[in-house]
């Protein structure tokens, strides 16, 4: 039996008759305060990932940053511009040496050198979150993993599809029956930018560019994919085991070869077929996934979600509660979470999506691992997972040809 039908039975068991708690009944607001644990952390790479994670932890109460370090001491010296009284340092085996005790490290280097930061984090006894996709091969990722495995302490992968309060919310729906049989997926990332940064030197360039150097980067595929072929994983509890994918560069003319569009179509082992496309040249509709059950789809834009239902699906008493939102022709009953207490607050009128982006509940709840003992909300072993589908995904694109993923590839050993 699979972990999704596991899962699924459980709630079905737990909750038959009772689909109007999951709107109505939420347990917590999802905030986050450490002010009785005062976590001292360090970040590592202070590029725009390691820039949003600092931002996010200082909106958590009582956590301390005491060190930020990065290879580019301008990107650095920015970063240090950020935080209060944060220690620099331009090389891990400093910021391990000579930057004092951490209760945890955030991990947010290029994809291609994670392996080495993260074991050296792990060899030095510390707690590590990791950004994903865990590695730009399948080779160094496993043994990332590994190490994660063995090293004895929190590790948790930035995946933070498995954090999101809404996301949750949804997929107690999807477990439900509610959505029933799924048909298929539609999933697209569209941003309009060049991901390149401006450098004012070749050395410099290819430090900062490394997204745009072929011989390392993922792509689109691996480097955005990753995260949401990971939030199909934990809705359905499956993994793809073929990809095609296409891909070509529509706008940056300016040298590159790593594709700015792509399209692939995933293919798993009960039939449902996953279409994903991805663009830096077009921003309409922006980032989301849609899963398409025989009642109802659920589509989800990273801080809201909505369900649409089928004309001949049967009705809940708790729908007559539900806020709804029209859609052209259609009309989504919006998932709210902590409908509760924001209704008790007289806040459920000022908006129903989360107050914060989902990275500061992957980043609290990763701190609640680490303080409280509370469950790793992404493992190495389903980072590791996903990862395999975003690479897997990519060498698609870059081959145009047909790639499989095996029970083999998808353990790490």
């Amino acid at each position: 039996m699979s972990q999704y039908e596991t899962d699924r039975r459980t709630f079905l068991t737990r909750s038959a008759g009772a689909l109007a708690g999951l709107t109505i009944l939420p347990s917590t607001l999802f905030a986050f305060d450490f002010r009785g644990a005062g976590p001292r952390v360090a970040i590592i790479g202070a590029g725009r990932q390691g820039r949003a994670i600092l931002g996010e932890l200082e909106k958590i109460e009582g956590v301390v940053v005491g060190a930020l370090c990065d290879a580019d001491s301008s990107r650095l010296e920015a970063g240090l511009r950020r935080t209060r009284d944060a220690k620099g340092f331009t090389s891990v085996d400093k910021l391990l040496g000579e930057g004092g005790a951490f209760d945890a490290v955030f991990i947010a280097t290029p994809t291609h050198t994670h392996r080495q930061v993260a074991e050296a984090c792990i060899a030095g006894g510390q707690n590590v979150y990791c950004e994903a996709p865990l590695e730009s091969t399948l080779e160094a990722a496993a043994a990332l993993a590994r190490a994660a495995r063995s090293g004895g302490r929190v590790f948790q992968v930035g995946l933070d599809a498995r954090s999101n309060p809404v996301y949750q919310l949804a997929r107690s729906f999807f477990l439900s029956d509610a959505v029933r049989d799924l048909v298929n997926v539609q999933a697209q990332y569209h941003r309009k930018n060049s991901w390149r940064v401006p450098a004012n030197d070749a050395a410099r360039e290819k430090l900062l560019n490394w997204r745009l150097d072929h011989e390392v980067s993922l792509g689109l595929a691996g480097e955005e994919g990753t995260h949401q072929f990971d939030t199909i994983a934990y809705f359905t509890g499956r993994y793809p085991r073929k990809v095609r994918g296409v891909g070509s560069i529509r706008l940056h003319l300016d040298g590159r070869k790593v594709h700015d569009t792509i399209a692939c179509q995933l293919e798993y082992d009960n039939g449902v077929i996953m279409s994903y496309d991805a663009t830096l040249a077009n921003s309409y509709g922006g980032r989301f996934e849609t899963l398409f059950g025989t009642n109802a789809a659920i589509k989800l834009a990273q801080t809201h979600a909505w369900m649409f239902k089928e004309a001949d699906a049967p009705t809940q008493g708790w729908e007559v509660y539900a806020n709804r939102q029209q859609f052209h022709n259609d009309e989504g009953i919006t998932l709210i979470a902590g409908a509760t207490k924001l209704a008790e607050q007289g806040k459920l009128r000022e908006g129903v999506g989360l107050p914060h982006p989902p990275l500061y509940y992957a980043i609290g709840d990763f701190l609640k691992s680490v303080t409280e003992g509370a469950e790793v909300r992404c493992t190495a072993e389903e980072g590791y997972r996903s990862t395999v589908i975003g690479i897997k995904a990519a060498q698609a694109v870059a081959t145009g040809a047909e790639v499989t993923i095996d029970d083999a590839d998808l353990r790490i050993g």
